[in-house]
């Protein structure tokens, strides 16, 4: 996985935090990835986009590793410009990516398939209701799991407390903590 060295930017304080999950997921062959809320970079002068390493990249960390292991990212936001910026910067792995403009649990809800790793990252942290949405977001898409998925929160702290205390309680267990993130497992 040669592509993750290139996520590996003094800006990216989740970095180690993506490659202990990605190194775990390419272990367990997990190919569904099933994203929330997309990165979506940041625009310079009204039209230069640009990568925002402070928050790590993920949707085009997910498109590389989807790429690699030949697997599928279905990436979800509800602002129109955040997915269109997505899928600028995931244009070269734009065959293993699907995007959606949507409410992240309506998507959920909607979402028909086996998922082998959720990352949850709508909402930005500072939003009153991201813990409770976040908690909302995990029960929708739990039935869904496949036993060997992993679960990767963003925001640790703003948006995670309601939802690793329900997964412990239902049998996930914390696998890696970082400041900003925690990767969960069954």
């Amino acid at each position: 996985m040669k592509f993750l060295e290139s996520f590996n930017h003094p800006k990216n304080i989740r970095f180690e935090s993506f490659k202990t999950a990605m190194k775990l997921a390419d272990e367990r062959n997990l190919k569904t990835i099933v994203e929330t809320g997309v990165a979506r970079g940041k625009i310079k002068f009204f039209f230069i986009k640009k990568f925002n390493w402070k928050d790590g990249m993920s949707t085009l960390l997910f498109s590389e590793y989807a790429r690699y292991k030949n697997g599928h990212l279905h990436t979800c936001d509800i602002e129109k410009k955040n997915v269109s910026n997505a899928k600028f910067f995931c244009k070269k792995n734009k065959e293993f990516c699907s995007f959606y403009i949507d409410d992240s649990l309506k998507f959920l809800a909607e979402f028909n398939q086996k998922i082998d790793f959720l990352y949850l990252d709508s909402l930005d942290g500072q939003f009153e209701g991201a813990n409770k949405h976040q908690l909302e977001e995990f029960k929708l898409a739990e039935k869904k799991l496949n036993p060997n998925c992993l679960v990767l929160l963003d925001d640790k702290g703003s948006k995670t407390n309601l939802s690793i205390d329900y997964m412990i309680n239902n049998g996930l267990k914390i696998i890696n903590e970082t400041n900003q993130q925690v990767l969960l497992s069954y």
